[in-house]
This record gives C-alpha cells, structure tokens and sequence, in this order.
C-alpha cells in the first residue's frame, strides 16, 4: 500500500510548508485528525520549540502579502482571526499606522485614478477604501488630496 497515514507533526509541517500558520490556524484546522487528548498539543509544542511555528513570521508574512491592498483596520481583524497575541497586534498595528495614507492613496490611485467629480462618486471612493479597512483620517487625506507629513 502507498499510503501511509500522515502523523499530526507531519500534516502541520505540510500546512506550514505552504504558508506560516499561527498555532491556533493549525489548531483549529488539525483538530478533526487528533486521536488521543492532548496529542496535538505535544505535536504543536514540539513544533513551536523548534522554531517551525512563530507567531512574528505569521505577524510579517500576513503583512507582506496583504497591507498593500489593505488598510489597518482590516489587516488587525485578519491577524486576530489568526489568533495573534496582542502585545503582537499592537506591534504590527502601530507600524501600519504610519503607512496607512501612503497605502490607502497607492490603493485608491490604482481603482480610480482621479477624484470624483460629484458627491455620489466621492461618496463610493470613500466606500471602497473604507471596506478596504482604511481609517477616516486615511481615506479624508487621500480624497482630500492632502499631502502626507
């Protein structure tokens, strides 16, 4: 037979060979295969203790791929979602801060490229780069056409 069972050690190093997992993701995604109580848990510390789960290469990795698109607001959500500590969080929220007008004029500028011309179409600029997760103060500056400190 060619198949062999994969462990739990080895289905976590399979999802973290495609992309960082915080320890809860794999928690939560592993958990349907543990046969014995506790067995993850010994499994994900063993990996943690290794180095193979680091929650700052989750915080890094989910920032690099995403703040470009998107703004403070929905990048906190994301890192919560994927049970980031806070004093991580807090971290990460505070170095988005000072780019969030650069990346919130990038992502406007490449949508829409000019400024409304009426209220109903500023009004759905505003819209998009708020689903988008930017703050008010981001998303005033850049329709205002204020230039950043």
């Amino acid at each position: 037979m060619g198949f062999q069972k994969l462990s739990l050690k080895g289905r976590a190093l399979r999802l973290l060979a495609a992309r960082e997992h915080s320890r809860a993701e794999l928690q939560k995604k592993l958990a349907t295969h543990e046969e014995a109580p506790g067995e993850l848990a010994r499994a994900l510390d063993e990996l943690q203790a290794k180095g193979f789960i680091n929650e700052q290469r989750v915080v890094e990795s989910l920032i690099h791929r995403r703040a470009a698109k998107l703004g403070t607001g929905r990048l906190r959500q994301e890192l919560q979602a994927k049970g980031i500590g806070a004093e991580a969080m807090a971290e990460a929220v505070q170095a988005l801060r000072s780019t969030e007008v650069e990346r919130a004029r990038e992502v406007w500028r490449k949508k829409f490229g000019e400024p409304a011309t009426d209220a109903a179409g500023r009004a759905r600029q505003m819209r998009f780069l708020a689903s988008r997760g930017f703050g008010g103060d981001a998303i005033r500056r850049v329709l205002g056409g204020e230039d950043t400190d």
